[in-house]
């Protein structure tokens, strides 16, 4: 009996063994077999002349993931592990990894299906497509705001990792790129790596790409000549001390070899990136037992650097002194202990040091781009900021937004959104969103206010996932959403995070052990796939996207630095306003003390000053400034109280201007739209929603088309269905067109939880 029982299991296992194995092979038949029926069905659409750039990226999309189920089948114990990473993921790790080969076929079958089905429909004349163009990245041209292919222009999105092969590149991005790290300079006489001049001299033209500036490495005879406390903040993308003059006789010595060989090349078109997520911490907080995150302290140069700029602003001693409440005989004597602590914020000292610690950054970069221009007369330069830096309250991170993107060429980042946390307690805006859209919306408008006439390029863009932020099962109309919202919010070019396999479907070396990595969309075909075929819809109408992203911006927000550094939460006060308008069709600005004095105030009708109680007197001057040229203020009655440091300031004065005072920010928007309305300047589309939330969802822009016609694009960040009633010149008498599909919709859609609605909307007939 013992004897059977055992021939009993082993014979139970073997059965479940073959089974797991015959339906492993049954889904990739399956899939396959589709892959050849949507192939037959391309060949058909072609000789009608139909467009099918989306189907033939649909098919690599499917051939890709078969790679990589096959690769997955064979290395559950690898993916279990990658899995056991992720908090969230843990506990059903074995299981996850033991499934996901065969839901990455089921979900390449599932994509297949949605693609046969659709062009079945356009070859059934049931639908209609607008062509949309197979981009050549190697013929590509940046121009002012707009990246340039055949004469119209274009989207694009590449994957950070992703091996350059051509059945990776052909569908899914083609960006080149160069890579710099100061440890290239491997002698103290300058003398740069000779495999990389070999590597650049010989590096074909190539196609739109940028240079990667890398700060984590340092030349092994950088320490013994500049000191052992040049290498500092190791755990940040920068390694060393910016404020030591290493720093830029390094720099110096490696940008002199490398940028002549790289001047105006195709791959350097999309600029020269001067660092990764750049941030410089420098505060502390006593009531906890370590540092906050990449917090550190500061060398003796930086604070004679800060010795300086203290003399500088506030010319005598006593004045500090009277601000500070010390007694320094002088500025040379002046002593401060950094981490700063953050009890201290909303003091003169705080102030101080964060505008510092801004000022210096700003000069580093500065002095980058300097060198690299240099050189290369015609480089653009940008950065990959986390707009978080700004969106968010906090300020002690050296990064000043405004000044960073006004002396790049290109408006860069590294633009998120969360939608599924990994771990952690429920967020506030998980109550009334899919997806956290704060970050994405209100740092883009905000770029583009500073710079208007420049491209968007998002180098490490986390819409998809990011280490907290990750779902495996994630719905691909999230990855719709948020690429269209991105692109028409000023997004023209990005580099996802991220493409982790090998052309083999294996994991690359580099991800091996990465948190980031399971649940991503290297293991998702059908969002990988959705990124795809959105570029494409996005380029298709790319016209009417960018007037999208050019619409004037009547109603400025006033942002003040000042304001932000001394408040605990001053930017969740912005975001309040912020919010309260976003939804409500228009497209929305700020305006700074910078932004009034060099950029003509014809741009903006109103500017709107919400809690806002401390500016400096230059900031309260280009205020005043813009009122006696007739602007329109509206202002609550917390605002433009002290300047930096507490003290009291003047009042603004109506003068030839409006200035409108009121104390809520309902009000303040129903003011302002009253304005806007008075001045015919609210689109001819009106949009009222209705959902089971108590708050908006539908982010809506309109622009008009090369006909004349109105182009409504509407997409639902709400956390629940959204039923719109869509007007036109207050008339319902109206005809939709689904501009995607080609064909006639509702004027009463409703919409889900991410959806996108594109449409043409005109009087019925």
């Amino acid at each position: 009996m013992v004897l059977f029982n055992m021939f009993k299991k082993v014979f139970v296992l073997a059965f479940i063994l073959v089974s797991v194995v015959v339906n492993a092979q049954s889904l990739d038949k399956q899939a396959k077999d589709k892959i050849r029926k949507l192939e037959k069905l391309i060949k058909k659409a072609e000789k009608k002349n139909i467009d099918v750039l989306k189907e033939k990226t649909t098919v690599r999309t499917a051939e890709i993931f078969l790679k990589n189920a096959a690769w997955d089948e064979e290395n559950v114990a690898i993916n279990t592990k990658s899995f056991q990473l992720v908090p969230s993921f843990k506990k059903d790790a074995l299981k996850m990894a033991e499934n996901l080969a065969t839901f990455e076929r089921n979900d390449v079958i599932l994509m297949l299906d949605d693609a046969i089905d659709f062009l079945q429909l356009l070859i059934d004349e049931k639908a209609y497509r607008k062509p949309s163009p197979n981009v050549d990245w190697r013929k590509v041209i940046v121009e002012e705001d707009q990246l340039t292919f055949n004469g119209r222009p274009v989207f694009l999105a590449d994957y950070t990792w992703k091996p350059k092969v051509k059945s990776l590149t052909e569908y899914h991005g083609n960006q080149d790129g160069f890579f710099l790290t100061p440890s290239y300079v491997v002698k103290e006489d300058g003398t740069v790596n000779r495999n990389k001049i070999k590597e650049l001299t010989t590096k074909p033209e190539g196609s739109l790409g940028f240079i990667f500036l890398n700060h984590k490495t340092i030349p092994n005879w950088a320490e013994q000549k500049y000191g052992p406390n040049y290498g500092m903040r190791e755990d940040t993308y920068t390694a060393y001390d910016i404020d030591n003059p290493g720093a830029r006789e390094i720099q110096q010595k490696l940008l002199k070899s490398v940028v002549p060989l790289m001047a105006g090349k195709k791959y350097t078109q999309l600029g020269y990136m001067l660092c990764n997520e750049p941030h410089f911490y420098t505060y502390t907080d006593a009531t906890k037992n370590k540092l906050p995150w990449a917090s550190g302290g500061v060398s003796q140069y930086t604070i004679e650097k800060f010795k300086v700029w203290l003399a500088t602003k506030h010319k005598n001693i006593k004045v500090l002194n009277n601000l500070w409440n010390t007694n320094f005989n002088s500025f040379n004597e002046v002593v401060i202990q950094i981490p700063i602590d953050i009890s201290l914020k909303g003091t003169p000292i705080w102030y101080d040091w964060t505008s510092f610690n801004m000022d210096r950054v700003t000069d580093w970069y500065s002095f980058l781009k300097s060198e690299i221009t240099n050189y290369d007369s015609e480089a653009k330069v940008h950065l990959k900021i986390m707009p978080n830096l700004w969106t968010d309250n906090k300020r002690a991170h050296g990064i000043d937004l405004e000044a960073l993107t006004e002396l790049s060429g290109i408006i860069g980042n590294d633009s998120g959104a969360d939608h599924t946390y990994t771990w952690g307690k429920p967020h506030e805006w998980q109550k009334y969103y899919a997806f956290e859209w704060r970050e994405l919306c209100m740092g883009f408008d905000f770029m583009k206010s500073v710079s208007p006439n420049k491209i968007n390029f998002n180098s490490e863009l986390h819409y998809l996932s990011t280490v907290r932020s990750r779902n495996l099962y994630l719905d691909p109309m999230y990855a719709r959403a948020t690429f269209w919202l991105a692109h028409s919010y000023g997004m023209t070019a990005s580099q996802i995070w991220y493409w982790p396999r090998n052309e083999d479907g294996s994991i690359s070396k580099k991800a091996i052990n990465d948190k980031g990595y399971a649940g991503s969309n290297n293991m998702q075909p059908r969002v990988t796939n959705e990124v795809a075929t959105t570029l494409i819809d996005l380029n298709s109408y790319s016209e009417e996207i960018m007037n999208i992203q050019r619409q004037r911006k009547p109603l400025r927000i006033f942002y003040s630095k000042t304001s932000a550094i001394n408040k605990e939460a001053h930017m969740d006060d912005l975001y309040k306003l912020y919010k309260s308008l976003n939804f409500e069709g228009i497209s929305l600005g700020f305006v700074t003390e910078n932004i009034i004095k060099k950029q003509d105030d014809n741009n903006w009708d109103v500017v709107l000053v919400y809690k806002t109680p401390f500016v400096t007197t230059n900031e309260l001057k280009e205020l005043q400034n813009y009122l006696d040229n007739g602007g329109i203020v509206i202002v609550d009655n917390e605002s433009l109280l002290k300047n930096e440091y507490g003290k009291t300031q003047i009042s603004l004065e109506q003068s030839k201007g409006t200035l409108i005072k009121l104390n809520s920010f309902s009000k303040i928007k129903e003011k302002a739209l009253s304005i806007l309305n008075n001045r015919n300047l609210l689109p001819e589309v009106a949009i009222s929603e209705t959902n089971s939330a108590d708050t908006k969802g539908c982010i809506w822009k309109v622009v008009k088309n090369k006909a004349g016609n109105n182009v409504l694009s509407v997409v639902n960040v709400g956390k629940s269905n959204a039923t719109l009633e869509i007007m036109l010149n207050g008339s319902s008498e109206i005809v939709c067109k689904d501009l995607l599909k080609g064909i006639e919709v509702s004027s009463n859609p409703v919409l889900k939880p991410n959806e996108v609605f594109f449409v043409e909307v005109t009087k019925s007939e």
